[in-house]
């Protein structure tokens, strides 16, 4: 057979279409650059595997557990067009270049190209760390192949996270809530959250005072802190443990009565200043970003998500303008600390440039140093006043973020002095009193010309020292005082984790990787087991369940040190000292005393479930997750003040915005004592015969009836069918009839609505009669308040209570006036984001029925879970409304019908 004409022609394969446009530009002629979109092959679900393979050990998770956790991957249906157009890309190339990311998984998504397209030209594995013409030039001098060990970590970890998703998520089911997942990472991210919020619930506050005066001197006045008593170091909050016991020892821990006795005993002291301390002040400038400080400091600074940040960043990479977003490492190459240096001189001048280059190693937990650390692309750096005008609002402000920072590394240390004053008097009543005061004085910037490092909240006082300029003053000089006052404080408990410092926690202990870390905190939002307060993360009821029912019969598999140690496993595996199938096969079937996943699970043992959803509050009150939500529980009966009934465990819904460290005893003593009756029955219906109840939903009070079920004698008096050869069909299970219900008018209340009012609540919608063209008109209640219905014409009507007075001839002459749009009170949207580029409509936010959407008036847009409209942008806001255009509208799909067979003529 013939070779194959050579064409000239080279196929280089990317990730993304953004960023095959990019390199496009930077190669040379006969270079055709596509785009595989992401993954071509994963892991289907196991129900979507053949039938023939379904009952054998590929079955449970589309993993040949039996033959070294062989994957079965399958094309996925979306990308099935994309294979076809690569391989007839790949038919006219006479070269393959696979130039997907570096990492571990653009590593996997060249293997999985390699072994779909089969191809039978050169292929060579092209990677670079930045998209720029001098990154391509040097990644064509450094082509290899594709690295097996590479794709071998990937594989396990995604193997891995299906075994244990698939595990242990059923269980959750079960004793939990349907619809639960969990997770290798998002687990013990889960119970990260749920701790902090344990120990804020467990916290004690234990109050302390002190005081603080202005001096003066020749020289000038200053503010100082009360330090000592007679001798004794003043108490502050930093003595005390989150029980509120003061722990430190030799020190005076001073009460409101001490406190402002003190202060009265100072008005008239002579003081005098009893030491002067000087030192030196020195600070390093902050290391290059990134992933994870990236993330950190975009949180802190810009107020982006961890989410947002890696999206952004996403497109400044693929377009040019910084160097792979994904990495542990925080080393520039020799080209970019030149460019940072020169940069640095070129702008504050050469005395800002250290002699030496600076060099900066990773520190976290299992750090990859495969990448050099995030900074603005090329061998020169552009200034964020270069590409202002080619960046959206949201992109410049992440590039100016990391121009800062870069530069920032390579400049030199800031220098000043620390000055501290010690002053003293002694009290009219003989106590001895010692303030302080310190403060900085930055003599020569250095780096913070450039850049500071944000810090995230701490515990305990802010004794740090402020950049003030303190007076010039001696030992034994005497000083003036005024405003010596006493102030009352409290200690405070564990700040909740952002998202910045939940992963800088991650980070340091070594969990999970810091390019997941965004995708991981932004599933557990959607998950519903943590929501954003402000920019603080707080753990929802169901989110204490799981974690609960996870430590006690899962605890190694969300234990911080074996979670932490799995991902130093994987990048052993990554390096090629261990094997995947190796590892996998330990951690699913365990080994001689080390039992595996599967062995745990199938030694559950009886788990209580109502246990496991229960949290006691009080002696008495317990807290429990049900299915439509959380409540609170009595253990004590009580008596309804209005009927006098005895009520059995009595209960109280918990409102959704309630964080759980604020459900303190008094709080849920107040919530059973203002509850609502759950239920109370209004009468029987004299037209049915069923009982009527109203009652306290999840989404507010209503009415209903009470359908009695069938008896078993009632069944078995039904009629008897009969199969065709002549044996009795079993009784069938009579199906449940739906109950009628209506919600309660705004003026209703559980306690006071009627049975005569419950009856007509039940009858909506009500049929008012018909127009001339024979139309049904009806009148109901709605979401949005009471209504008229023709067909589809709504009208509004005035208030619930009209539902039963208005009549055919009013709605008639509603329905003759035109419709009025926006009649009534326009709702103010909850946020503006002036005009769309592509419609030119006014970008607003509104509250929907499914929570708060981004609209044009023309496309819609639900506002992502994991991002709070405070950190929303005009930027994500157009994004976003540009994703849902270049989707289309939703396909709806219908049942069709078959063709009918056309009948064969039979030739005469």
């Amino acid at each position: 057979m013939p070779s194959k004409a050579k064409t000239g022609k080279k196929l280089v394969i990317v990730e993304s279409p953004a960023k095959s446009k990019t390199i496009a530009k930077y190669l040379g002629e006969g270079f055709i650059v596509e785009a595989s979109i992401g993954h071509i092959r994963d892991l289907p679900q196991p129900s979507e595997l053949p039938a023939e393979l379904k009952k054998t050990s590929v079955g449970k998770f589309a993993v040949d557990i039996d033959h070294d956790f062989k994957p079965y991957y399958v094309v996925s249906p979306d990308k099935k067009k994309k294979v076809t157009e690569l391989k007839a890309a790949l038919k006219d190339a006479d070269e393959l270049y696979l130039a997907t990311d570096g990492d571990r998984e653009g590593e996997a998504i060249a293997w999985h190209l390699l072994e779909v397209l089969k191809p039978k030209v050169p292929v060579y594995r092209m990677t670079f760390g930045e998209i720029t013409k001098e990154a391509i030039q040097r990644a064509m001098g450094n082509l290899r192949d594709v690295d097996s060990a590479l794709v071998d970590a990937q594989e396990t970890r995604r193997v891995l996270d299906r075994l244990y998703g698939y595990e242990i998520s059923p269980v959750l089911w079960r004793k939990v809530a349907r619809g639960l997942s969990a997770g290798r990472v998002q687990s013990v991210v889960t119970r990260m959250v749920v701790d902090r919020e344990r120990e804020r619930m467990a916290f004690k506050a234990a109050s302390y005072w002190d005081l603080t005066g202005q001096f003066g001197a020749d020289a000038g006045s200053f503010k100082a802190k009360l330090a000592a008593v007679d001798g004794a170091k003043v108490a502050s909050g930093r003595d005390f443990n989150d029980d509120g016991v003061l722990t430190s020892k030799n020190v005076a821990h001073l009460n409101e009565e001490l406190a402002t006795s003190l202060a009265a005993g100072l008005q008239n002291a002579e003081f005098r200043v009893r030491s002067v301390d000087t030192k030196p002040y020195t600070r390093r400038p902050a290391a290059p970003f990134t992933t994870s400080t990236l993330q950190q400091e975009a949180g802190r600074k810009l107020r982006f998500s961890s989410k947002s940040t890696m999206q952004v960043a996403q497109r400044l990479y693929e377009n040019g303008y910084i160097t792979y977003m994904r990495t542990d490492s925080s080393a520039l190459s020799d080209e970019a600390v030149t460019a940072a240096r020169r940069q640095a001189s070129e702008l504050y001048g050469p005395e800002y440039i250290p002699q030496s280059p600076r060099v900066y190693t990773g520190k976290a937990a299992n750090a990859q140093e495969a990448h050099e650390a995030i900074r603005p692309a090329g061998d020169s750096f552009r200034t964020p006043a270069q590409v202002a005008k080619q960046l959206s609002g949201d992109e410049f402000r992440l590039y100016e973020l990391i121009w800062k920072r870069t530069v920032a590394s390579q400049m030199g240390d800031a220098k000043g002095s620390t000055a501290t004053i010690r002053l003293g008097a002694a009290a009219s009543d003989g106590r001895d009193a010692e303030f302080s005061a310190s403060g900085t004085v930055i003599t020569f910037p250095g780096f913070l010309a450039a850049y500071e490092e944000g810090k995230d909240e701490t515990r305990g006082d802010d004794d740090s020292d402020e950049a003030r300029r303190l007076p010039n003053v001696a030992k034994g000089d005497s000083l003036t005082a005024a405003d010596i006052i006493a102030i009352g404080h409290e200690t405070s408990p564990p700040p909740r984790y952002t998202e910045a410092s939940l992963t800088a926690e991650l980070e340091k202990k070594g969990i999970g990787r810091p390019s997941t870390y965004a995708s991981t905190i932004s599933t557990i939002q959607d998950r519903g087991y943590v929501r954003k307060q402000g920019s603080a993360l707080v753990p929802s009821w169901i989110a204490f369940s799981v974690i609960r029912l996870l430590e006690q019969h899962f605890s190694d598999y969300v234990d911080y040190e074996f979670t932490a140690d799995m991902e130093g496993d994987l990048d052993k595996i990554a390096n090629g000292q261990a094997v995947g199938a190796s590892w996998l096969r330990h951690f699913y079937f365990g080994e001689d005393s080390d039992p595996g996943l599967l062995s745990i699970v199938n030694n559950l043992g009886e788990i209580d479930a109502r246990e496991i959803n229960s949290i006691p509050i009080t002696d008495e009150i317990t807290l429990r997750v049900g299915k439509f939500g959380p409540y609170l529980e009595s253990s004590a009966a009580t008596v309804d003040a209005k009927t006098g009934e005895i009520v059995e465990s009595p209960r109280a819904n918990v409102p959704e915005d309630l964080a759980p460290d604020e459900l303190t005893a008094a709080k849920a003593i107040e919530l059973m004592e203002t509850a609502a009756p759950e239920e109370r029955v209004l009468g029987t219906d004299p037209h049915t015969g069923h009982t009527v109840v109203a009652k306290n939903g999840r989404y507010g009070a209503y009415v209903t009836e009470v359908i009695p079920e069938m008896t078993e004698e009632q069944i078995a008096a039904q009629p008897v069918e009969y199969y065709k050869n002549g044996k009795p069909k079993p009784p069938k299970k009579p199906v449940k009839a739906k109950p009628r219900t209506g919600s309660l008018f705004a003026s209703m209340t559980v306690e006071s609505v009627t049975l005569d009012e419950a009856l007509q609540l039940m009858s909506l919608p009500r049929a008012l009669g018909e127009d001339a063209e024979g139309n049904l008109i009806t009148v109901q209640n709605g979401r949005f308040g009471p209504y008229l219905k023709k067909g589809t014409d709504s009208r509004s009507i005035g208030s619930e209570e009209e539902i039963f007075t208005i009549t055919l001839e009013q709605a008639l002459e509603i329905y003759s006036q035109p419709k009025q749009r926006g009649a009534r009170a326009a709702v103010p949207p909850l946020a503006e984001f002036g005009p769309d580029p592509v419609s030119e409509k006014n970008i607003v936010v509104k509250e929907g029925r499914f929570g708060p959407y981004i609209t044009d008036g023309i496309t819609n847009i639900t506002v992502p879970r994991a991002t709070s409209l405070e950190e929303l942008t005009r930027e994500q806001a157009v994004e976003l409304l540009a994703e849902k255009r270049a989707k289309g509208p939703v396909k709806r799909t219908a049942t069709r019908k078959a063709p009918a067979k056309k009948r064969a003529t039979a030739k005469k």
